[in-house]
């Protein structure tokens, strides 16, 4: 199972502040020990709101609103600083990696866990058809990882 790990944004993170060295220290500690442990697949921090764009689809239109986005209705506070993507057996495990995280004061992570191709079952109303199973393995080996 895989899933994201979400770090909101809060002031200092929205504000472009960056951890201090002995928050970033421990932050690539505990990356390794996820790494060593052979469960880490992404990680990365994002850059403020003010930096960045959201595009809205409505009746066929698509609107582009530059950032920030502090203080826009029901999305304030739902901001992102950052994620993990993790594999791991199941969401209790998960939770355990997540408790490790050395996050100081305030802070707040959120776990989800990523859709894979079997979760689409008749069983909750979405199933992939056969030609879209074989799209998707098609696909999926040609995803570009970059850095």
């Amino acid at each position: 199972m895989r899933f994201m790990i979400l770090v909101k944004a809060d002031r200092n993170s929205e504000a472009g502040i960056m951890p201090d060295r002995s928050l970033l220290a421990a932050m690539g500690k505990y990356n390794e020990t996820l790494v060593k442990a052979g469960v880490l697949l992404a990680a990365e921090g994002l850059h403020p709101s003010a930096r960045g764009a959201r595009v809205k689809f409505s009746g066929g239109r698509q609107v582009v609103t530059d950032g920030p986005f502090t203080g826009t209705g029901s999305q304030a506070g739902e901001l992102l600083a950052g994620f993990w993507l993790i594999q791991v057996s199941s969401k209790a495990e998960a939770i355990e990696w997540v408790k490790r995280c050395p996050m100081d004061g305030g802070a707040e992570l959120e776990i989800r866990q990523v859709f894979e191709a079997g979760d689409f079952s008749a069983e909750c109303g979405a199933e992939l058809s056969a030609e879209l199973k074989q799209r998707e393995a098609v696909l999926r080996p040609g995803i570009v990882h970059r850095h």
